[in-house]
């Protein structure tokens, strides 16, 4: 396995996993009683809650990607016998 082949395994976890999320937090929202109409890009949509709306996506966004990239990497590791060179040869 390359470099190729970890590019497309861990950008595409992490791209997947954050659409994924997205869509729960949206979900989230929604059932703790929260606008279904809501933009938070709508300047006259209340500041707070455009805020609180942004730290939930992003929580859960973040979060989904960590994992994601994380088990892509595992399963790199296990199938090519090592990490990610991307991963094992960052500076400190």
């Amino acid at each position: 396995m390359g470099s190729a082949v970890w590019k497309i395994l861990g950008t595409g976890s992490a791209v997947l996993a954050g659409i994924a999320a997205t869509k729960v937090a949206d979900q989230i929202w929604q059932k703790a009683g929260q606008d279904k109409g809501f933009d938070p890009k709508d300047p006259d949509s209340p500041f707070v809650t455009a805020l609180a709306y942004a730290a939930l996506t992003g929580l859960a966004a973040g979060v989904a990607r960590t994992m994601a990239t994380r088990k892509a990497a595992q399963y790199y590791a296990r199938s090519a016998g090592h990490k990610p060179h991307e991963i094992t040869d960052r500076d400190l």
